[in-house]
């Protein structure tokens, strides 16, 4: 496979209210780019998650993802550290290749 890259793929799912919390964070230590999803609806620890909830984003479940260098993945976990501790919330990195 050629011309690929390796890279981090970063996978945050958080509570709606977080949303603005977590895109300052990523703008502020310079990440170009990410998807965000909205409405998630599943089960995990804290029990089922609905999405889709009516005049309500906030409510609702948001995963951003971005896919970084290792050096920025490494800087976005140290920046959501405290952030997991007090909230709700789950973090995935994993390995990836980008064309």
């Amino acid at each position: 496979m050629r011309n690929l890259k390796k890279m981090k793929k970063v996978e945050m799912i958080i509570e709606g209210e977080f949303l603005a919390h977590l895109t300052r964070l990523l703008e502020k230590i310079e990440i170009q780019g990410y998807t965000i999803f909205r409405n998630l609806e599943g089960r995990g620890n804290a029990g089922y998650h609905e999405g889709q909830l009516l005049f309500n984003d906030e409510d609702a479940l948001v995963m951003i993802m971005t896919v970084v260098d290792e050096a920025k993945a490494e800087t976005i976990s140290e920046g959501l550290a405290l952030f997991f501790e007090k909230h709700s919330g789950v973090m995935f990195i994993t390995d990836t290749h980008m064309m």
